[in-house]
């Protein structure tokens, strides 16, 4: 499958780079010496699909005009239906390319370019360096880390679209590849009704401030007042815990002490309701239920289910500047938390930021610090880049826009271990580069 994926990787960035058309305001500016155009005009001429100028010739060594080559693309386009499938194929794109030419001469292009742009691309390069540190640990713990990302997004028709996220990972420590593959991190389907939006299939999630969930998972949601003063989501589905960004550790070394053994998957199903009252303000309350006895109950001593219920608000005084908060608690057994026992069972966060950094807006920044309680029995995939899973602490960061789409950040995290009965120091310094298409 990991070949599969490649491959298909490949095919879709040489139909997206095909699809891309060269951009001209003047219609009467002359088409550039070097451009396609030309190549894919003189084959349909010698071909006889293309007539070239009114005399029946092609003068393919003399530059013409968006205007003219417009002329001969609708001629071809008139003979569409006696091409073959390739000369199909490069009509179409020279009739995306030339799409506003083609539509002042009153050539309509507009199925043509739903068909052509029925897929759209976006994507980032991403380079991540971290280094953590605990109190009582000899050496620190690094990563060294290049992401190449595409997120392809297509539109099946008025109601529904098809999303995924392809990511290929680079260890830059190494100098090797994530086992040379593309790896499918998310694929589903998005249906949206007016303020109802219905998702299902491999999907992100992210609960209120990202303090419990933030990763991809396999279900079907359903979204009511999207874009409104009160929205509410119900989601239901399955999680690897082998592979959630916080407890993963913590589950693969139980099942290499053979704590358990089987599958490591959960049950999850979360409520989320949300009110804003106005721009300025909004407070969200939230439950998440994680069913999975294998781990939670014989590896981390806890109930076979976590009951989680949290709130959490935000309020904006002026547009630069704002400040959110949340609280999290498991109801489950606290006596028998093997993850931090009483300490891990809950998880609070305040946050105070200043701007933000906008990647379509060059020379724009972001700032904030935040006190994080990150309990471990509660936070099982926390969002957070500075605070660790199971810690409590001060972070600062910011980030900055150096040129368009190209984003810097730079986070420290100091603080104390959860898990640790004399809760030993603990301190993280991270930052990153994206570049974003």
């Amino acid at each position: 499958m990991k070949k599969t994926l490649t491959a298909a990787l490949t095919t879709a960035l040489v139909v997206g780079a095909a699809s891309t058309t060269f951009a001209a305001a003047n219609p009467f500016s002359d088409v550039p010496a070097d451009h396609w155009a030309y190549d894919a005009v003189a084959e349909l001429a010698d071909e006889g699909v293309i007539e070239g100028y009114g005399d029946g010739t092609y003068r393919g060594q003399n530059e013409i005009t968006r205007y003219e080559m417009a002329q001969m693309v609708a001629k071809a386009m008139a003979k569409e239906d006696q091409v073959n499938a390739q000369q199909k194929a490069m009509i179409d794109r020279l009739a995306a390319e030339f799409s506003e030419e083609l539509n002042n001469l009153g050539v309509r292009v507009s199925n043509l370019e739903s068909r052509i742009d029925n897929v759209k691309w976006t994507g980032e390069l991403q380079y991540t360096y971290e280094r953590q540190k605990a109190e009582d640990a000899a050496d620190a713990d690094t990563t060294n880390e290049l992401v190449f990302r595409l997120e392809p997004e297509a539109t099946v028709n008025d109601h529904w679209k098809v999303k995924a996220r392809l990511d290929a990972t680079w260890d830059a420590k190494e100098d090797k590849g994530d086992s040379g593959s593309v790896e499918l991190k998310r694929a589903y389907v998005e249906g949206n009704y007016g303020t109802t939006v219905i998702r299902a299939g491999k999907m992100p999630i992210l609960t209120e401030q990202g303090m419990l969930i933030d990763d991809d998972l396999a279900g079907a949601s359903v979204t009511f007042g999207e874009g409104t003063k009160f929205a509410g989501t119900l989601f239901a589905g399955r999680w690897d815990l082998e592979d959630a960004e916080g407890v993963k550790d913590s589950v693969q070394d139980a099942r290499r002490n053979l704590w358990f053994h089987g599958s490591a998957t959960a049950d999850v199903q979360m409520v989320n309701l949300k009110w804003m009252p106005s721009e300025k303000f909004d407070i969200a309350a939230e439950y998440v239920r994680i069913h999975q006895k294998a781990v939670l109950n014989t590896a981390f001593e806890m109930h076979d289910a976590s009951d989680i219920w949290g709130v959490g608000a935000t309020w904006k005084p002026v547009d630069t500047v704002y400040l959110s908060g949340g609280y999290w608690k498991n109801t489950s057994d606290e006596g028998k938390a093997y993850l931090a026992g009483r300490d891990g069972m809950k998880a609070y966060n305040i946050e105070l930021g200043y701007k933000g950094a906008e990647p379509e807006n060059a020379r724009t920044f972001g700032l904030y610090a935040a006190y994080r309680y990150v309990g471990g029995a509660v936070a099982f995939a926390p969002t957070f880049d500075g605070a660790p899973w199971n810690t409590k602490g001060w972070e600062v960061g910011g980030q900055y826009t150096f040129a368009k789409n190209v984003v810097g950040s730079m986070i420290y995290f100091n603080g104390k271990d959860l898990a640790k009965r004399n809760q030993d120091g603990v301190n993280k310094f991270f930052t990153r580069l994206e570049y974003f298409f």
